[in-house]
């Protein structure tokens, strides 16, 4: 059952966040760090990353984060933002959370460009999230696959898991 929009909240990472960000994930059974949140927190104050929580009646129930100074060549070459690291918890899952965390990321990245880029993994641990690229409007930047960002050639033998990532670019409405 798909939750009424009005409970979720989406609003910046705060410095009391990454105990409890690290600990619903490890409650998961995914390995996503303290550190981790801690280094975003870090990035966001210094101005080169944004993080956005969604807290769904007061419990957090993912994020995403654009990153404004992406390593990928494609978007790094062209000052392309790339919105990164979305995640949702299990739980919270098919209740418009991603959705609503990919227009706040898509909003704040139309603040400074024009575009915006996104990586999806190829593995089918991604089927979902590449549907949900691809009914957003995102495309792909034609450039091929990386494989811990560097294009993996014709040919190639690679190893299917998270790093085997195709990057997709949308264009954004100005003034958003």
């Amino acid at each position: 059952m798909a939750r009424h929009p009005d409970t979720v909240q989406i609003r910046l990472l705060e410095e009391s966040d990454p105990p409890s960000i690290a600990a619903a994930f490890t409650n998961m059974g995914w390995n996503k760090p303290e550190t981790q949140y801690r280094r975003y927190l870090r990035e966001q104050v210094a101005g080169t990353r944004t993080c956005f929580v969604g807290i769904i009646d007061g419990q957090f129930a993912g994020y995403v984060t654009v990153n404004w100074r992406p390593t990928y060549t494609g978007f790094a070459d062209l000052s392309i933002p790339e919105i990164q690291d979305l995640n949702v918890l299990t739980s919270y899952r098919r209740k418009g959370i991603a959705s609503r965390l990919l227009d706040r990321a898509e909003g704040e990245a139309a603040r400074r460009s024009g575009v915006v880029g996104i990586a999806v993994g190829l593995h089918p641990g991604y089927n979902a999230a590449q549907r949900l690229y691809a009914k957003r409007g995102y495309i792909p930047d034609g450039r091929g696959i990386t494989y811990r960002n560097c294009f993996v050639q014709e040919g190639a033998n690679v190893v299917l898991d998270d790093d085997l990532v195709m990057h997709f670019t949308k264009q954004l409405p100005e003034g958003r």
